[in-house]
């Protein structure tokens, strides 16, 4: 009798630490991401539910920030009429947030910018505190992936073509860390 009430109790603790997951993986539950456009209009990522979402995190100070926007801006053209959609959500502050305008156009930017984002949002998506970052969406809002520093083009074309349904080679991995490879 005893033994099955170890067994029992011991059944638990193992479900318990299968069944918990770190921040970073996929979630069961929409993300929440609510920041203001230029004109300073709210704006919600929940308006883009039914498209599979690219949300990336920079900064107009940021280098490998400025390096990655062309592959996004083709990202969006190319995908756009798929339902893929690319979001830039900025982390200028007050100093260098007027810069975004000037950032936008020398880059031929075409998505929906967002300003007023902070390192505290980045972790708490689990993007940890450097910039660039990247949180991919699904359909639903759910965290489908995230990715720590700057995009690689394959990788990203990879992953969206994953997201829609077009799986061939091995499934992207839910977190990839760029930032260790410099």
């Amino acid at each position: 009798m005893r033994f099955k009430t170890i067994s029992r109790c011991g059944m638990l603790f193992l479900l318990t630490l299968v069944s918990a997951r770190p921040a970073w993986v996929e979630q069961e539950q929409p993300v929440e991401l609510r920041f203001h456009d230029l004109y300073g209009r709210a704006q919600s990522v929940e308006s883009f539910r039914g498209k599979i979402v690219v949300v990336n995190f920079w900064a107009t100070w940021c280098v490998p920030c400025a390096h990655e926007m062309p592959m996004l801006v083709q990202l969006e053209k190319k995908y756009a009429d798929q339902g893929v959609a690319v979001i830039g959500v900025t982390l200028d502050d007050a100093k260098t947030v007027s810069g975004v305008p000037k950032f936008i156009r020398k880059k031929k930017i075409t998505f929906p910018i967002w300003v007023g984002a902070t390192a505290d949002d980045l972790a708490r998506l689990g993007l940890g505190q450097a910039l660039p970052a990247t949180l991919f969406l699904d359909k639903q809002g759910n965290a489908a992936g995230r990715v720590l520093g700057e995009l690689r083009e394959k990788g990203l074309r990879h992953r969206v073509e994953w997201m829609l349904g077009h799986h061939s080679g091995t499934p992207p991995p839910p977190l990839e860390n760029h930032l260790s490879a410099h």
